[in-house]
């Protein structure tokens, strides 16, 4: 049960946003037709939108290519997961793990199969509904709108729309693990960090203790070297003394 908590947080992430569309899906109206505000606030609405690429309505490569890329970052992500929980790493961190591997198998399961079994979801065009289907989003929050400035390039003037965005379950889940990860990874990874410093003053410690050694042999080295001096001087005094001792018997 230990770590079923963290299986069980991939299983909540992709059943609500499964759930959320399906729901979408078979109740609301698509566009701005359908739209429900969310307890009645005029900012945050439920609208029903067709996605055909990436999170938050990003089209950067074709379809197919993003359903198999999907695929294989979930594999990889999948891998490093359960790596993570054998190698007992940070709750948190396997928590966020487990927040974005949901979104991304939620978003993966739209793109795979949505084209097959939802009517009308399959982008136009494409040779197969499998790898295929769109991404159900309804999640939008146009908070305030505006102008930009007119002294700014290209830009100035035109209205903007603050949050313009559609997105869903499994997009929300993704972007709140990512970020989580990036604020507190000094909190999920605190030993590295201690262990760094650690060795940091051991090296101090060594280096410290390998100057005092050879200052230490240094002055071994001189305190022999004068009394070898020492010794010479006195050798060359005894036998000046002796020498003078025996010209003095010579002369007797």
């Amino acid at each position: 049960m230990k770590y079923k908590k963290y299986y069980l947080v991939v299983l909540a992430v992709i059943l609500v946003d499964q759930i959320s569309k399906l729901l979408v899906y078979q109740y609301m109206d698509m566009g701005y037709r359908g739209e429900i505000n969310i307890l009645g606030l005029d900012w945050a609405r439920l609208h029903y939108t067709l996605n055909p690429g990436m999170a938050f309505g990003l089209t950067i490569i074709p379809k197919l290519a993003l359903t198999l890329f999907r695929m294989a970052a979930i594999t990889v992500l999948t891998y490093f997961f359960i790596l993570q929980i054998k190698n007992k790493a940070h709750t948190g961190f396997i928590f966020c793990l487990a927040m974005i591997l949901g979104g991304a198998i939620g978003n993966a399961i739209d793109s795979v199969f949505y084209g097959v079994f939802l009517e009308g979801n399959m982008l136009e065009g494409s040779p197969t509904p499998w790898l295929h289907g769109q991404v159900i989003d309804m999640l939008y929050f146009p908070m305030f709108e505006g102008r930009f400035p007119e002294w700014l390039p290209r830009i100035g003037g035109n209205r903007f729309l603050f949050f313009s965005a559609i997105f869903n379950v499994a997009d929300s889940a993704i972007f709140i693990g990512a970020v989580s990860l990036l604020l507190f990874s000094r909190r999920f990874f605190p030993e590295e960090t201690e262990t760094d410093a650690s060795l940091d003053g051991n090296e101090t410690i060594n280096d410290e203790r390998e100057t005092t050694n050879v200052e230490n042999s240094e002055i071994i080295k001189e305190e022999q070297s004068i009394k070898n001096e020492e010794l010479t001087e006195n050798k060359e005094l005894t036998n000046t003394i002796n020498q003078q001792k025996n010209n003095t018997e010579d002369v007797g």
